[in-house]
């Protein structure tokens, strides 16, 4: 926080200089820039941060109010805190983003309608299909959507696309394998059938589970 402050006297410092028109307009981007910088912070430290509750512990300490916990639970809060979050980054990184894939599939795999392939794969039938299956070598017509486990979109086809089923990832050659053309599915592939630990680039970091909604178009050999 001291980069903050640095800031704020700087700013005090040639305050005298602003004209009054300005003053009001400098005054409002200061405070959101501040409110920005400290927001993205707390976004990757605390992600399940109460906004709320923040905005008004900000308000009642910065407007002199009486605070709603007294000075001692606040210490021991902020403490607890700080303990837990030096336990945190004693924790490999590999260890969280398994962790966190398996809460991931275990909320989709509770979700209604939803049935497990092989090798874990997650399927939600969209739409039934009635043609042929394909098969290891074959190639596939497909539309489809690729997503994070966020909902973030990494991935689409803007047009029916081919693909060779020994080309790609093993979940999609896994999941393909089972359906029927005319099919629409939406596949939960965890991470050991796609990318796993190398993960994609920037795009995909390691220990991922992907979701894909698939219409398979057509097959051939």
């Amino acid at each position: 926080m001291s980069r903050y402050l640095f800031f704020i006297l700087m700013l005090s410092f040639s305050a005298t200089d602003a004209s009054e028109q300005t003053s009001s307009k400098d005054s409002h981007d200061l405070a959101y820039s501040l409110g920005a910088s400290l927001g993205e912070r707390l976004r990757l430290e605390v992600p399940d941060l109460q906004i709320r509750a923040l905005l008004e512990g900000l308000e009642h300490a910065y407007q002199g109010k009486p605070l709603a916990l007294d000075d001692a639970r606040i210490e021991q809060i902020l403490a607890q805190h700080e303990a837990q979050a030096s336990i945190d980054a004693q924790v490999p990184e590999s260890e969280k983003a398994l962790a966190a894939e398996q809460l991931f599939l275990s909320t989709e795999k509770a979700k209604a309608g939803v049935r497990e392939l092989t090798d874990g794969i997650l399927l939600t039938e969209l739409a039934p299909g009635s043609g042929q299956k394909p098969q290891a070598n074959d190639q596939v017509q497909v539309n489809y959507v690729g997503r994070l486990p966020d909902g973030t979109i990494f991935d689409q086809s803007t047009q029916p696309q081919w693909f060779r089923l020994d080309s790609v990832i093993s979940g999609w050659r896994n999941a393909l394998q089972q359906m029927p053309t005319g099919a629409k599915w939406r596949l939960v592939i965890p991470s050991a059938q796609a990318y796993a630990a190398d993960g994609a680039g920037e795009l995909i970091a390691p220990y991922t589970p992907l979701v894909f909604e698939i219409e398979l178009l057509d097959s051939r050999h």
